[in-house]
């Protein structure tokens, strides 16, 4: 083999072209997501699940379950009898939620039933507790019909504080999620709209301020019309962003009221059907290099395909354009195909680019806010009060292309967004009990840190230890 001396200087000096960069890229994208899949096969099969209930009070001896069980656990059955929301004082249900799913749409894996969804649920519940201190139970339920889904949803009500929807297929999603939050007496979450929307208008309010622009002068393009956009969108419109220079792009191209499926979206997807009627005020019809000509921003949460977005399209869009690429494993466009096709900033969900949006960073904290507030709602001013208080966390360690949200190592933002979420809860008079801001702080940063404190005890006693090889177990945070 010839070495680096023989080659030609034409070879040597040769750089590489960007198809070349997508495909390394891809490459090594799928390199690391085998890796990862052998080894979560394997931890969950060593390890036996991911999370684990363990007392919370001390037991000295059996003599104690004599007032921690029977007879003396009776009074306190009586206690919340007389006055119901006791059991958010008297037992577990202040910090406990249920993870809900029916298994029709997980991961990119789509409708794999709820017994193959357990896995997905165990590791969201093990989120929960790790980054926000919350109790949470994956339930994955067998229904046959969104009426199916929300009564059993309502008959569980009373175990928990709060209810967690997870990987439900759009649009069913949207209309469980309305019915829910209309009859609950306790907030209702869906985090593939409300969480992934809200990391993404937070990194969208810094990615304007640091572009100059302002939300109701500026061309957004929403690539996909799933969960995360269409909560998008209605975020979008909170904030009064001008709804007519939306423009809404799906598998079929783009949104408009004289397109030949209104009459069926108007019977099965009322939230998409809204959008086309709202949206596009300029008529534009085409596909997405149509919709971006001119666009000021692109926020596309649709097909893992780095082709999906071509650089040609971004350098069609105005001056300084803002992408965030939001598909995972593969982002719809490279960070670097797109900086290099004019984008000024550029976002994606992964965390080995810059500006990862990841609803990671929103729904511990506002789980442990809303219940901290005891809440018994959260409508979308709330998560809107999380989304600009996860912009500002960012904004106070400073601006730049390459940091418009906070990662998940600028841990001191966390207990502020709890803080802020509770506060407003009290606010809209949603909140059981009522404290200062900075007593919800404290108390978030201290549910929140106790996780992580506990499974280092646990490791350093032999207790917990790495479910893969002999190596120490490896503690985000540490």
């Amino acid at each position: 083999m010839a070495d680096a001396a023989d080659r030609p200087v034409t070879e040597l000096s040769r750089k590489p072209n960007s198809g070349e960069i997508e495909k390394d890229k891809a490459r090594m994208a799928e390199e690391e997501t085998e890796e990862l899949s052998r080894r979560a096969v394997e931890v969950s099969r060593l390890a036996g699940g991911k999370v684990e209930v363990i007392p919370q009070v001390p037991i000295t001896g059996l003599s104690d379950f004599s007032y921690l069980y029977s007879p003396g656990i009776a009074e306190v059955c009586r206690e919340i009898a007389k006055a119901p929301d006791r059991a958010f004082e008297l037992t577990g249900r202040w910090n406990t939620i249920a993870i809900v799913t029916d298994g029709s749409r997980v991961l990119g894996l789509g409708n794999i039933g709820p017994d193959a969804s357990l896995p997905v649920m165990e590791g969201k519940s093990l989120l929960f507790k790790y980054l926000g201190g919350v109790n949470a139970f994956p339930i994955p339920v067998r229904v046959n019909s969104p009426e199916e889904l929300i009564e059993t949803v309502r008959r569980i009500a009373p175990a928990v504080g709060g209810i967690n929807l997870e990987d439900i297929a759009s649009p069913k999603c949207f209309y469980v999620l309305e019915q829910l939050q209309k009859s609950m007496p306790i907030p209702v979450w869906h985090d593939d709209q409300l969480g992934t929307a809200a990391a993404t208008i937070a990194g969208l309010i810094n990615a304007l301020a640091l572009t100059g622009r302002e939300i109701w002068k500026t061309g957004i393009v929403l690539l996909g019309s799933g969960a995360a956009n269409i909560a998008t969108a209605r975020l979008l419109r909170a904030m009064n962003a001008d709804m007519g220079a939306l423009t809404v792009v799906d598998h079929k191209g783009i949104l408009h009221s004289e397109r030949d499926d209104m009459d069926e979206l108007m019977l099965r997807n009322r939230w998409k059907y809204d959008l086309a009627l709202t949206t596009n005020e300029a008529g534009t019809k085409g596909g997405l290099k149509e919709a971006l000509e001119g666009a000021d921003v692109l926020l596309a949460a649709s097909t893992p395909d780095p082709n999906t977005v071509k650089p040609e399209w971004v350098r069609s869009m105005a001056p300084h354009p803002i992408v965030f690429a939001l598909a995972n494993p593969t982002p719809e466009i490279w960070p670097e195909v797109a900086k290099g096709a004019g984008a000024a900033i550029v976002a994606t969900g992964r965390s080995d680019f810059a500006n990862q949006v990841n609803n990671s960073l929103i729904f511990p904290p506002v789980f442990r806010g809303i219940l901290d507030a005891r809440a018994r709602g959260i409508p979308d001013e709330v998560v809107l009060v999380a989304a600009h208080e996860l912009a500002r966390g960012a904004s106070l360690r400073g601006l730049t292309p390459e940091h418009i949200l906070p990662t998940m190592a600028e841990a001191e933002v966390f207990p502020k967004v709890a803080a802020s979420v509770a506060v407003k809860a009290e606010e809209m008079g949603l909140a059981r009990r009522h404290h200062t801001r900075a007593e919800y702080e404290e108390n978030a940063a201290r549910m929140m840190s106790r996780p992580k404190q506990l499974a280092r005890l646990l490791i350093d006693h032999g207790l917990l230890t790495s479910s893969v090889g002999k190596q120490e177990a490896e503690i985000p945070g540490k």
